[in-house]
């Protein structure tokens, strides 16, 4: 993705953890290689304050740079452009929030935002509704990945709209992977198990009452899924059917 090769599915955040090193920690049982960092809220610069950087190695980690924060494509191009000036950052996630209670994309933004930063040379991985339309626009846009919400930021309730995001995943030919709603591990699972390349996951396991042991089960359940997915499920009847035919002997 993005010409890297990772070998985990699961990208974990770095908010709302009680401290560097809990995240650390998280980001160690989890599995994960990517870590995605809000570059308006988390320092990662500044050699005045303490810097996520100094705990969480960039050299050991995948850095995700976010526009958490922005509400216009000007000012996620603009925190962006200054990302890369000050780690050398072209992987990049774009997120342009529309409304504030509900947190949803603002999907007319996101793809003015995406065609600016794809020609200037970045590598967007856009989080997006889950509008199979909007979701394949963002692909002509240049997009490396597609990140369609489970459901809004931060609420836990999984996955409301499976029907959709099974659409976005046979239209579009880059990764798609579910950016927020994510609440325990099952949910993680059942985004694997729809066809999804890959979760990423902040809140549900920053405010586990475990975070540590929520990483390993977040990792435990994106390889279940993709391995459930790889399988084939077995088709679903409307009535029973015995699992050893009746034999007369």
């Amino acid at each position: 993705m993005g010409g890297k090769e990772f070998y985990s599915r699961l990208i974990i955040g770095s908010g709302k953890f009680k401290s560097f090193e809990e995240n650390l920690s998280a980001l160690k049982s989890s599995g994960a290689e990517i870590i995605t960092v809000a570059v308006r809220r988390v320092n990662i610069s500044n050699p005045d304050s303490p810097r996520l950087t100094e705990v969480i190695s960039p050299k050991k980690y995948t850095y995700l740079p976010n526009t958490a924060g922005c509400h216009n494509a000007e000012e996620a191009v603009r925190t962006l452009r200054l990302a890369r000036e000050a780690g050398g950052w072209e992987l990049v996630k774009l997120e342009i929030i529309g409304d504030n209670k509900t947190l949803y994309p603002n999907m007319i933004e996101t793809l003015k935002a995406s065609k600016t930063l794809t020609k200037d040379g970045f590598k967007v991985m856009a989080y997006c509704s889950d509008d199979p339309i909007l979701a394949k626009q963002l692909e002509e846009c240049g997009c490396v990945a597609i990140m369609p919400l489970g459901s809004p930021i931060g609420s836990g309730l999984g996955i409301q709209n499976k029907f959709n995001t099974k659409i976005i995943i046979e239209n579009c030919n880059v990764p798609i992977i579910i950016d927020a709603g994510v609440g325990t591990a099952s949910d993680a699972c059942i985004a694997m198990e729809l066809g999804c390349e890959g979760v990423l996951v902040n809140s549900a396991i920053a405010l586990a009452n475990n975070p540590i042991l929520m990483g390993k089960s977040m990792k435990l359940a994106v390889e279940s899924g993709r391995k459930a997915f790889l399988s084939g499920r077995m088709s679903k009847n409307k009535f029973g059917i015995a699992s050893t035919p009746e034999k007369d002997f």
